[in-house]
């Protein structure tokens, strides 16, 4: 993370299903080289391309113009699910929580969202790792 704080991301179902099988919900989803430490950013990003995504930012942001336009979850939670800092120093000072269950709950709305049927052939639906 560029902030350099820890950032807890709840797992929709959708997203807990499409992760290997010997993946364990309370360790790293992508551990690195040792199995105590994430992959890096950079081989996020060649992983991205592999795929065919080189634009991670892009799919970001296509998270973010859904959360803003299809739903009701308030823009603070939106943006503390994308890790963004909220509000100014005196409000970060009085924010404590991460909203963890809010953001369990706008998780799952993505993940029900990103398994609908592409309504056009330039979405590229999400694939299942093995």
């Amino acid at each position: 993370m560029k902030g350099g704080r820890e950032h807890r991301v709840p797992l929709s179902n959708a997203a807990l299903a499409a992760l290997p099988r010997n993946t364990r919900p309370e360790g790293l989803v992508f551990p690195g080289y040792r199995a105590s430490r994430p992959l890096g950013p950079i081989t996020l990003l060649q992983l991205a391309k592999k795929l065919g995504s080189p634009n991670v930012h892009g799919f970001r942001s296509s998270f973010r113009d859904w959360a803003a336009e299809a739903t009701n979850f308030p823009n603070h939670v939106v943006e503390m699910a994308l890790a963004h800092k909220v509000g100014n120093k005196v409000e970060a000072a009085y924010r404590r929580g991460d909203l963890f269950t809010k953001r369990a709950k706008l998780m799952t709305t993505w993940g029900q969202f990103s398994g609908k049927t592409p309504i056009s052939s330039a979405v590229i639906p999400f694939q299942k790792f093995s």
